[in-house]
């Protein structure tokens, strides 16, 4: 082997090592509490209400060659919650619902990753409602990396779960002709931003 193509194979080689890796460090990502947001259902009598919580913050680190070697830390403010009716979202926040005066906030805090691909998996971690914790597992799906008008990196992430309310201490489920259910369908749409010093997407 001549030594033109020894150096070659030697600068081939270290691009190669290079790219693996920069492609496995982790990444992470602000969460835009101005685009996420966490979607609701749950019966109403015999029909369906829904709703979301519209203040969400915390950070999502993803690893993209290895989606087991994210994390996620979320907190959602109860105060945010919104059903499209005042009315009804102020009685949703007294005691006789969310108690959101004296529990404020939720929180889910990562503890494993089960990839499943490249771009799906399963989180599991502990969440936070009403002053209970539990350990939850629901799968979720990155929906694609992107760079924004302002010049700032973004991840898009989808997340379906179900809580039962009486899980987390709630008790309008409990009543006998209870018009609220007990089963709360959640669906997350998650936007992420990689911030930089000088970022000001507004």
């Amino acid at each position: 082997m001549n030594n033109n193509l020894l150096k070659q194979l030697i600068i081939a080689t270290g691009f190669t090592l290079f790219g693996t890796t920069a492609w496995a460090e982790t990444e992470v990502y602000g969460i835009d509490n101005a685009h996420s947001f966490a979607n609701w259902t749950l019966r109403h009598v015999v029909a369906k209400t829904s709703g979301t919580f519209t203040d969400i913050k915390g950070k999502v680190v993803i690893d993209r060659a290895d989606l087991s070697k994210s994390s996620v830390d979320a907190k959602i403010n109860v105060l945010s919650v919104s059903s499209n009716h005042a009315k009804r979202d102020d009685h949703i926040k007294k005691e006789d619902y969310l108690d959101a005066g004296k529990f404020s906030e939720m929180r889910f805090v990562s503890t494993k990753v089960e990839a499943k691909s490249l771009t799906e998996g399963v989180l599991t971690g502990q969440f936070t409602m009403h002053g209970v914790t539990k350990e939850i597992s629901f799968p979720f799906r990155v929906l694609g990396f992107g760079q924004d008008p302002w010049g700032g990196q973004r991840i898009g992430i989808e997340a379906h779960t179900t809580l039962q309310a009486s899980d987390y201490g709630y008790t309008w489920p409990l009543k006998p002709n209870a018009p609220v259910g007990d089963t709360i369908a959640i669906t997350l749409l998650i936007e992420g931003v990689k911030n930089s010093p000088d970022y000001k997407p507004w």
